[in-house]
């Protein structure tokens, strides 16, 4: 059976009209925090030469991840909560685009932050040789190969999806994507739950291994040098790290558990749009905060020095 129509319906949120206007409320207000923080930090990190170091430079990808995942979805959700569901009406093709830039979301927050971990890893274990190790051209190629690692996984996963005939319209989610895409079809989907699974596994794998051994590595490192300087900036700077990905692993986490339990289908669609929303208002906050170099910057722009005159 092949249908093929380039007009699909999202369902969306089942919302009734008591709650349709402080959701609507809450995620508007979520986006434009999301959009200010990120810019903010991405410009000030820009501006300032002072912040213009391997790790600063590096969480630039994670804001600017964080902006490009809820930009595509946060307005279009918005936009569906004040029209009745079955005016909620998405094309094929943006539909893909959709699906498409969830995905990059998804795994360029495991292959950013998994770039991170190496930048605390040079600069706690190997202090002495971090400008030579850490320079201009390292930093953008593990910029390059964050960003093309999860393009290449990602355009293969959407690849082996629109390959497939379609004979359904309805997008059982607040929006598109890879999963919802290939259960419209009624082929065969069985490449795409194995390359799906596989794709899930090498990332969650690779990017927990990853982190369980930088820190591993970190920690023998500040137990076998005794000073107290070294351990205090590892700590800082490690705790921020890993608490940007630890809301990243949770957030995701529940939201794969709650496929798991189709009876819970609203709490899943709750979780899946808060699986961008929290990440991207937390991230600027929880680094912003935390970085001293960040925070000074971020002072002198608000508390300027008075100028006394005489």
């Amino acid at each position: 059976r092949r249908f093929n129509s380039l007009t699909l319906q999202l369902e969306g949120l089942k919302i009734t009209k008591t709650n349709k206007y402080p959701i609507f409320i809450f995620l508007l207000l979520s986006y434009m925090f999301i959009l200010i923080a990120n810019v903010g930090i991405v410009i000030l990190i820009w501006k300032e030469r002072s912040l213009h170091q391997p790790m600063y430079l590096l969480f630039c990808n994670l804001s600017i991840n964080d902006v490009m995942g809820n930009s595509l979805l946060v307005p279009r959700v918005l936009a569906d909560i004040l029209v009745p569901p079955s005016d909620r009406l998405i094309h094929y093709y943006e539909c893909v685009m959709q699906a498409f830039t969830t995905h990059m979301f998804s795994t360029n927050a495991h292959t950013v932050l998994m770039i991170m971990a190496f930048d605390r890893y040079v600069a706690i274990c190997n202090p002495l040789r971090y400008s030579i190790i850490m320079n201009d051209e390292m930093v953008l190629k593990l910029t390059v190969s964050a960003w093309g690692v999860a393009f290449v996984l990602v355009g293969i996963l959407l690849g082996l999806t629109i390959r497939l005939n379609r004979c359904r319209t309805l997008i059982t989610n607040p929006y598109c994507d890879n999963a919802s895409l290939f259960k419209l079809s009624c082929e065969s989907v069985f490449i795409n739950n194995v390359y799906g699974l596989t794709f899930t596994v090498v990332l969650l794998s690779s990017s927990i291994g990853s982190i369980i051994l930088t820190y591993f590595k970190i920690a023998a490192a500040c137990l076998t040098n005794k000073s107290n300087s070294l351990n205090s900036k590892a700590l800082k700077t490690c705790s921020t790290h890993l608490c940007l990905y630890l809301i990243m692993l949770v957030s995701g986490m529940i939201l794969i558990t709650l496929h798991c339990f189709p009876q819970y289908a609203e709490y899943r669609k709750i979780s899946a749009i808060l699986f961008n929303v929290v990440p991207g208002s937390l991230n600027p906050v929880i680094y912003g905060l935390q970085s001293k170099k960040i925070y000074k910057s971020l002072s002198n722009i608000f508390h300027p020095k008075r100028i006394m005159l005489f």
